[in-house]
């Protein structure tokens, strides 16, 4: 566990994740989910989290083992096509984690979720965090449309709206 890890963390806490995306960004960042699955069948969210607090920070818990428990807690594996897809952003460490459902990962792979968590966290490098997470919307719903295309009336089956945390 490292000292400077904590107090960045206790630093940034929950204020950053509201101050980078406010509710106007928000509206925003839903609106390309909502269009974005349109074009497939599968089921996308984003959550962004400012920091960690409390036991998860100091157990250490890193980006990618806070983000599949933010995929279970959300129930994004509760599919019909195992095909629901979380990203998730920990400001504080400016990390992106990509966990997604069986049936889109078994297509996707590691390689391919990695390659759009880079891109997204070159965008929030450049302070672009609203292009980062829209660019990153539309990078993994092509995956999603050429793997699992839109077949007739599919039901949202998770709500759009990100969360902030």
């Amino acid at each position: 566990m490292s000292i400077r890890r904590i107090t960045r963390h206790l630093l940034q806490h929950h204020w950053r994740a509201r101050q980078v995306f406010p509710p106007a960004v928000i509206d925003r960042i839903e609106q390309a989910i909502r269009q974005s699955e349109t074009t497939h069948s599968g089921q996308v969210r984003f959550v962004v989290e400012g920091a960690l607090d409390g036991l998860p920070l100091f157990r250490n818990q890193h980006a990618r083992a806070r983000a599949l428990d933010v995929f279970s807690h959300l129930r994004i594996w509760d599919t019909a096509h195992n095909n629901g897809v979380l990203i998730y952003l920990l400001l504080a460490d400016r990390d992106v984690e990509i966990i997604a459902d069986r049936g889109i990962d078994a297509k996707v792979g590691a390689v391919g979720w990695e390659a759009i968590c880079r891109a997204m966290e070159a965008a929030f490098r450049a302070g672009q965090f609203e292009r980062g997470v829209i660019d990153g919307i539309a990078s993994v719903s092509r995956e999603l449309a050429k793997h699992f295309p839109p077949g007739g009336a599919h039901p949202n089956e998770l709500p759009d709206k990100p969360v902030v945390m």
